[in-house]
């Protein structure tokens, strides 16, 4: 079974973007950088992946869901297909539709996990936000991926919304501390 995985930058004090969706606080230079570009090169927008000369094999994610609020970010600008390289699904309560590589739909996000998940081929299934949507997935998620950031933003955009269920545990497998001051911290999922 493929898994859900929660890969997603933070400040220290939990807020994935600040209270108008503003990320520039988060530093994209820095020794963590190589790392995530090189272990997570799917993660990266299709458009800056090209310029860099990243190669997006669709080994570590095949799949990308994001809210609405997420997408359209890269929508804003122009950008109408982020992650070219992989199939995007995104969730919005009226919006609704396809284009060419993004699939817009107001299904319960669980049920698009759960077929996602039965697939009997494929990568990893990529959450890249927004908080509200993390929270609606909070029993699908089998692996968080945190970036921290150090910095405090104070207010904005949780890293999860309002808690859609009890307490979830996961088991800390690996935390890495950069010069940058970035600290990577990888969970699993404790079993049931």
């Amino acid at each position: 079974m493929r898994d859900l995985v929660y890969y997603v930058a933070a400040s220290i004090d939990g807020f994935i973007a600040g209270p108008n969706g503003e990320t520039d606080a988060f530093p994209i230079e820095g020794d963590h950088m190589a790392v995530l570009l090189g272990e997570f090169a799917d993660a990266v927008p299709s458009h800056v992946a090209g310029p860099l000369g990243i190669e997006q094999a669709g080994d570590v994610f095949d799949t990308v869901l994001m809210g609405w609020n997420t997408y359209q970010v890269a929508a804003s600008v122009g950008i109408a297909s982020p992650y070219a390289h992989l199939r995007q699904y995104v969730f919005s309560r009226s919006a609704r539709g396809a284009t060419d590589a993004v699939t817009i739909t107001a299904e319960d996000p669980r049920l698009v996990v759960q077929r996602l998940k039965a697939e009997p081929t494929g990568s990893a299934i990529w959450l890249c936000g927004g908080g509200e949507l993390a929270s609606a997935l909070v029993d699908e998620i089998d692996r968080l991926v945190i970036k921290v950031n150090p910095v405090l933003l104070g207010a904005g955009i949780p890293l999860f919304g309002p808690a859609a269920s009890a307490v979830t545990s996961f088991d800390l497998v690996r935390s890495r501390a950069f010069g940058s001051g970035v600290v990577v911290n990888e969970y699993r999922r404790q079993p049931a």
